[in-house]
């Protein structure tokens, strides 16, 4: 039976970073458009986290019975490691959803956009449906452009709309930024599974691009973010604050492109991770010394 310890290592923390930026774009941006419920925002964040914790469990139970998670470098998987039942991962993945969907429910009550609803039935449907079922789209490598709709636009306009009725460019500019970074850690750590991915028949866009032109997206991607945060300069110059997050992304590029053991960019998981958080913050810290 798992411990108390090993089921947190499986709710994969260092991805909720992930998570929680785009809530909190989407609330600095709210904030600029000069609406800002609290209440909204933290319902936001737990619909955000709660899905995260359930797909991070949904991916556990899927690769652990196809066995895909036998053998890899990263990590601790419960299913794969034998240390928990296939059937509690499962249980524990539909909790974590079940609640998400409580929470979002919740949220649609208070802003009263209910055609969030199918924007929330969809994005839990995406959250199981990334290596569960039949066709799973993880492994056809489509996992990257679902990662970016929902960490991306969906959740960063999703909890703008929510607050403030309507959203802005630097709303929209900034759910691409943190989509991007999001795309970043996903091809972080399938760059370190290519090999294991491949022997399984598990196709994602870093085995379809191969490993070199894979650790070159993701500088890009680390990168872009930021030079699109430059359109806002004119406007809102306090957004330059996001340039201060220029060398905490020099150690995790000079890993992604120079690291050749598989176990050296473990850690690139958990920097990208802070990296997106930082963003987030830096761009909510602008939308707010703009408006004052």
């Amino acid at each position: 039976m798992a411990t108390v310890g090993q089921w947190i290592a499986g709710a994969r923390l260092r991805t909720l970073p992930m998570a929680i930026a785009p809530v909190i774009i989407g609330t600095g941006a709210a904030y600029d458009l000069g609406a800002l419920h609290w209440g909204r925002a933290v319902l936001a964040a737990l619909v955000a986290l709660l899905l995260q914790i359930g797909v991070n469990y949904a991916n556990d139970y899927s690769d652990g019975i196809r066995g895909t998670d036998e053998v890899r470098v990263g990590p601790l998987r419960l299913v794969g490691s034998g240390v928990a039942k296939a059937s509690h991962v499962k249980m524990a993945a539909f909790a974590a959803l079940g609640l998400a969907m409580v929470a979002g429910l919740a949220l649609v009550l208070l802003s009263q956009a209910w055609w969030l609803l199918l924007v929330g039935a969809g994005a839990v449907l995406a959250a199981w449906g990334y290596t569960g079922g039949k066709n799973p789209y993880g492994y056809m490598g489509l996992g990257d452009v679902f990662v970016f709709i929902f960490f991306g636009p969906v959740a960063t306009l999703g909890t703008t709309f929510t607050q403030a009725g309507q959203v802005s460019t630097a709303a929209v500019l900034g759910s691409i930024g943190t989509g991007l970074i999001a795309v970043a850690l996903l091809m972080a750590n399938n760059v370190r599974d290519i090999p294991t991915d491949t022997e399984v028949g598990k196709r994602t866009l870093a085995v379809r691009l191969g490993d070199k032109n894979a650790r070159l997206s993701y500088v890009v991607m680390l990168v872009l973010p930021l030079v699109l945060m430059m359109i806002l300069v004119p406007a809102k110059p306090w957004i330059l604050l996001v340039l201060l997050l220029l060398p905490f992304m020099l150690m995790p590029s000079w890993l992604m492109l120079k690291g050749k053991k598989r176990k050296s960019l473990i850690p690139v998981l958990q920097q990208t991770g802070l990296i997106n958080l930082g963003f987030s913050v830096l761009f909510a810290a602008a939308m707010m010394l703009t408006a004052l």
